[in-house]
């Protein structure tokens, strides 16, 4: 499998990459599927979500989506969730993975490559309730 394009995410006023995809629960759910435009979005689509802390509460939201429902047709938030062009993410519990530093080693598919360390920040029903970050080594070798 090839490496996948990550999604983005928006947190603290900064872009960071996004190895996670909170929005596969929610369309597995509806029953709503895309087409892949390349082998390096086999999911056919790529959101950009924004955390957006309110009332010292902060939740998860879909602030932009590039869904290709053919190879040509390509759709966004408003038409997945018709009158937003935003959306809380009410349905993600989970941890979401954000790749920081060096990459230490690439590994030619899905999210699988290791990077200096990761932020981690876990969810319930899109509201964050922890994050940490996770320090990594290059993984060794396999000798033969």
């Amino acid at each position: 499998m090839t490496a996948q394009a990550s999604e983005l995410l928006i947190y603290g006023g900064k872009e960071i990459r996004l190895c996670s995809n909170p929005l596969s629960l929610y369309l597995k759910q509806s029953g709503i599927s895309f087409v892949s435009p390349s082998t390096a979005c086999w999911r056919g689509y790529i959101g950009t979500w924004e955390i957006i802390e309110s009332e010292g509460i902060e939740r998860l939201y879909l602030v932009e989506l590039s869904a290709h429902r053919t190879y040509e047709d390509v759709v966004g938030v408003s038409d997945i969730f018709p009158g937003f062009d935003r959306v809380f993410a009410h349905w993600f519990t989970g941890e979401l993975r954000c790749p920081q530093g060096a990459l230490l080693d690439y590994v030619h598919g899905g999210y699988a490559s290791t990077y200096e360390y990761d932020l981690l920040m876990d969810f319930k029903q899109g509201v964050l309730v922890n994050k940490h970050a996770r320090h990594n080594e290059k993984p060794k070798k396999a000798s033969r």
